[in-house]
């Protein structure tokens, strides 16, 4: 995608180095993998090699700044694309420096392109500018491989693409993008074109689309597989696959408001097309409908606890229940599905809900959801992922998102054991690239998935150290842990903070009550009295002091300012349900205070 959008200070260049003798080769550089954890565990899971071309930020230039640039870059059009705003001196010198030269040392600069990726979020998209340059024979530039930088040719990164082993090096997406893709004919080219999509690696389709999502994203990354030369296969062979079709799409959770860019997907896939879906929330499964209506042929794909949750209308078809193990035949290429149990939550929704009912109702749902600390939910809910065995890409579904952390799903059978073994068992594959369904392409899926693993440790272990010091209800371990994270974030977190202790709990890590002397707040921690913290809600035990501290925050910080951001900034007139809700919403805060006064009148009688 071309555009003149200078004011975007998102820019990066990559440059192509020519081979001085030839005009095959170019240089990669090896690229620095994120910093150690300092931790031994961690620090044995290291990704392959990743080499790409050598780029860097773009910055423009300081207003008011006269000093153009030194260095002609020549067949750019100034309407489409004005490099005089950019530092291009600064820029070249510093992409130069990783493969020690200086600028005099490369002639023939010319412009290539520029590339937009799609809005994979939160950030806003990274644009990319491709020049080219030849390498003056005469430098002294090794012509072996070095430990940092190495001449490739276009057949020696599609032969890595192609032929892929786990631990084998990786060719990155600027030189696939900016220059394989044009060169190789490597996948489906039917998206159309309102609709932004990135092909990396080749043959991995992602379309982001608006979808019904939660901050900070606002797409869904759409995952299409269609190889362009489809190999035969025979139905004998079929029997060997749980599936075999010409297409796959994966997760089409897009906004209703897109269903027509969707169907021109659809139609533009071969009739013989699979559907995955990795779990069953809204902004991954909205787009259902669409594709049955527009392809009653189509074949579904998904977990049956993942069935048994989607709503009525979604899809009224037949499916293949997949539960971990199978493998999909895509136009000859292979897929495995992998069972990864975890779910991301949508919390906010459910608690809001649970807010209008009445403060009875309200309070014995709270219960009999904390209840389910002590029962066995294990391998009960249907999350799935899908690895691309040609290119050795992961799809992980909402296993673990572009920015920021996963909220596991409480309410569809969320558990902390089965979250930690998925990852170890995503980790053990090795993968090349890792594919969540919010945000970017992640290159370094193992340090990626050690982060994971770390941070829910350092977490768990400030939990654990709250209670030993005398914390012994949700309440209590929430306001410690999340002291400085607005309460607002409370709600959800009490998701988390449930199922670490359910997971302390069953490593036998809890400190354990004294029978014949026991201080809640000193000598140890007990499950029942973490259960009363949220049943004293309910009955008897309800306090309306508790009560208000928990739910008029949560309607004063969330419900209000969420109506103010949804339709008052941006203009748009809410629905009269919409209204209704908001008023009953409201309503209830502001009889919250008479509560209080009828409470505390008849408990003094």
């Amino acid at each position: 995608m071309t555009t003149n959008n200078n004011n975007n200070n998102n820019n990066n260049i990559a440059v192509i180095i020519k081979h001085p003798l030839n005009d095959v080769e170019f240089v990669l550089v090896k690229q620095t993998p994120p910093p150690k954890f300092n931790d031994e565990e961690y620090d044995s899971y290291v990704d392959s090699p990743l080499w790409d071309l050598p780029s860097t930020k773009l910055n423009l230039l300081e207003q008011g700044s006269e000093q153009g640039s030194r260095i002609f870059v020549d067949g750019y059009d100034s309407l489409q694309l004005d490099l005089s705003v950019f530092d291009v001196d600064s820029a070249l010198t510093q992409v130069l420096s990783q493969i020690e030269v200086k600028t005099i040392h490369v002639e023939g600069w010319r412009y290539l392109k520029v590339v937009e990726e799609p809005e994979f979020g939160p950030g806003k998209p990274i644009r990319t500018i491709y020049v080219i340059g030849s390498l003056l024979p005469d430098i002294p530039i090794s012509q072996e491989s070095s430990s940092s930088y190495t001449w490739f040719s276009s057949e020696k990164c599609l032969d890595l693409l192609k032929d892929v082993k786990p631990s084998s090096e990786r060719v990155g997406p600027l030189v696939v993008i900016g220059l394989l893709n044009d060169l190789v004919q490597s996948g489906w080219k039917g998206v159309p074109s309102t609709l932004p999509y990135q092909e990396y690696p080749p043959g991995v389709i992602l379309v982001p689309m608006r979808s019904r999502t939660q901050k900070p994203f606002q797409t869904t990354n759409l995952a299409i597989f269609a190889p362009q030369n489809v190999s035969d296969y025979h139905e004998d062979v079929d029997n060997n696959y749980v599936a075999c079709g010409d297409a796959l799409i994966v997760d089409p959770g897009c906004h209703f408001q897109l269903n027509e860019q969707l169907k021109k997907v659809v139609a533009a896939l071969p009739k013989k097309l699979i559907v995955l879906i990795t779990h069953h929330h809204r902004d991954h499964v909205d787009g259902l409908s669409t594709i049955e209506k527009c392809n009653p042929e189509a074949t579904l794909l998904a977990h049956e606890n993942t069935m048994k949750r989607l709503r009525k209308g979604e899809w009224s078809l037949g499916y293949t229940k997949v539960s971990g193990g199978e493998t999909i035949c895509i136009g000859g290429e292979k897929l495995s599905v992998i069972f990864a149990p975890n779910r991301r939550c949508a919390t906010v929704v459910a608690l809001s809900i649970l807010a209008l009912s009445s403060y009875q109702t309200t309070m014995k749902n709270l219960l009999l959801s904390i209840e389910a600390l002590e029962q066995p939910r294990g391998h009960t809910d249907g999350h799935v992922a899908l690895l691309h065995d040609s290119t050795n890409t992961l799809i992980v579904g909402d296993h673990c998102v572009g920015q920021g952390s996963a909220i596991l799903d409480i309410f569809s059978g969320g558990n902390m054991t089965d979250y930690f073994k998925s990852t170890y068992k995503f980790i053990d594959l090795s993968p090349h690239a890792l594919v969540p369904m919010h945000g970017r392409v992640n290159l370094w899926p193992k340090n990626m998935l050690s982060s994971y693993l770390r941070n829910r440790r350092s977490r768990e272990a400030d939990i654990l150290k709250t209670i030993e010091n005398g914390a012994n209800t949700l309440v209590d371990i929430i306001s410690q842990v999340y002291a400085e994270v607005d309460r607002s974030l409370w709600v959800p977190a009490s998701s988390n903070v449930r199922l670490h202790v359910e997971h302390l709990a069953e490593q036998d890590k809890l400190p354990k009550p004294n029978s014949t002397n026991f201080s809640e707040s000193l000598q140890g921690f007990s499950l029942e009295t973490f259960k009363s913290s949220i049943a004293e809600f309910s009955g008897k035990e309800f306090s309306i002091q508790k009560f208000r501290r928990t739910w008029f925050p949560f309607l004063a910080r969330y419900i209000w300012p969420y109506l103010i951001s949804k339709y008052l900034c941006k203009n748009k007139k809410p629905k009269t349900s919409q209204l209704l809700i908001f008023g009953a919403v409201a309503s209830f805060a502001l009889l919250i205070p008479v509560i209080t006064k009828l409470y505390s009148k008849f408990s003094n009688q």
